[in-house]
């Protein structure tokens, strides 16, 4: 963490920079930060800019040209945070954000408007006023701890935080969000692994996006995880020229199951600005999951969601309706419906045609700060 890549000079002991990659690392610095474990920058290829390892952490100027900008919180999550950094937008589950700080800054990252910023770090007292609001709320059985990442923690304030959570009767499970097998494995030591076991059942959601990741270290720390008798799920989120073929999904779901790692979610990327580039049209995620399905394992697939502030969408023809030009709409877990901003990207090719809709009036859908898109009131739960 302390020899973390955030300079030109020290990039270049990794990888050649592009022009581009050296004009986006100063044009995003307002943006979005950008840093690099060493582990991390030595999966990066050194001459390739299309390296999906590179793509993913190292800035590019399409960052900065035009997308739905003023999209920082896509799924209202500070609307569903009673207190600080804690998300209560399931009734039975809350995602507490227990820090702001990761090892790595991804440039899809769901939540660029906390990582990184001091702002959003947590005092124990702020930390000690969530976990009250857990204890106050009986309904509440399962806490995600997430971030940020958690794992940047030490294992005296891990002990802090996980003691009082199970000290909570009603808190059933404790789940960590946590990317640290991937950016940083040698995170998971034997004395986090014997801390964890303490607090059972313990569950961790890790986020591998492409095989290349899949690397021996990162295969020996989750080994370490599962002799803890920690149960592993993997995260994928779907980025376009990363992992948006099906071999490469393919390949990284055989390679976790592999590793006794269950793939879990392949998540439709956030409406986060600045990703454009990165997302792709729902219409390709559900082909992806049509050509995976029957070609290898049933619980190698993933389940193919939109998360939004209604929940998570699974994207499959039960859900989504058709397309109402640049939005997909769909319904929702919850009963009422969604419409979802997804452009098609130019020259993409389509094997999966939707239905085609009109927008309708009273359907919930994303403020995107352009005029072409109308945001509706949505009304908000309230547990």
């Amino acid at each position: 963490m302390q020899h973390r890549v955030h300079d030109v000079e020290t990039l270049c002991q990794y990888i050649n920079p592009t022009a581009d990659e050296l004009a986006a690392i100063e044009a995003t610095k307002a943006v979005f930060r950008w840093n690099i474990t060493p582990y991390y920058a030595r999966l990066m290829d050194q001459d390739d800019p299309n390296c999906p390892i590179r793509k993913q952490v190292v800035p590019r100027l399409d960052e900065l040209e035009p997308d739905l900008v003023g999209v920082v919180d896509p799924l209202e999550e500070v609307a569903h945070s009673p207190v600080k950094n804690l998300i209560h937008n399931y009734r039975d589950r809350v995602a507490f954000c227990v820090t702001s700080e990761c090892a790595i800054y991804c440039r899809y990252c769901l939540r660029k408007r906390m990582v990184g910023d001091a702002d959003f770090m947590m005092r124990r007292a702020e930390h000690q006023a969530a976990i009250d609001y857990i204890a106050a709320h009986p309904e509440i059985r399962d806490v995600l701890l997430t971030g940020g990442d958690p794992l940047t923690f030490n294992e005296a304030h891990l002990d802090w935080l996980l003691s009082r959570l199970r000290a909570i009767p009603h808190v059933e499970v404790i789940r960590l969000g946590t990317r640290m097998p991937v950016k940083l494995p040698f995170r998971i030591t034997d004395d986090l692994c014997a801390l964890l076991q303490q607090y059972h059942p313990i569950w961790v959601n890790t986020h591998f996006n492409h095989p290349k990741e899949l690397t021996d270290d990162a295969a020996e720390g989750l080994d370490r995880l599962l002799r803890a008798g920690v149960p592993i799920g993997n995260q994928t989120v779907l980025l376009r020229g990363i992992n948006d073929d099906a071999e490469t999904l393919r390949t990284l779901s055989q390679g976790l199951v592999r590793l006794r790692v269950r793939p879990y979610y392949l998540y439709q990327a956030q409406l986060i600005g600045g990703t454009a580039h990165l997302r792709t049209s729902i219409e390709k995620g559900m082909e992806l999951m049509e050509a995976l399905q029957g070609t290898t394992t049933g619980f190698a697939i993933p389940k193919y969601v939109l998360d939004t502030p209604y929940g998570k969408v699974p994207l499959t023809r039960s859900y989504v309706q058709g397309r109402a030009g640049d939005h997909v709409i769909m319904k929702t877990p919850r009963g009422t419906r969604w419409a979802e901003p997804n452009p098609l990207p130019n020259g993409e090719a389509r094997t999966l045609h939707l239905p085609s809709l009109p927008l309708p009036d009273g359907i919930a859908t994303i403020p995107t700060g352009s005029d072409t898109f109308v945001p509706f009131a949505v009304e908000r739960e309230v547990f």
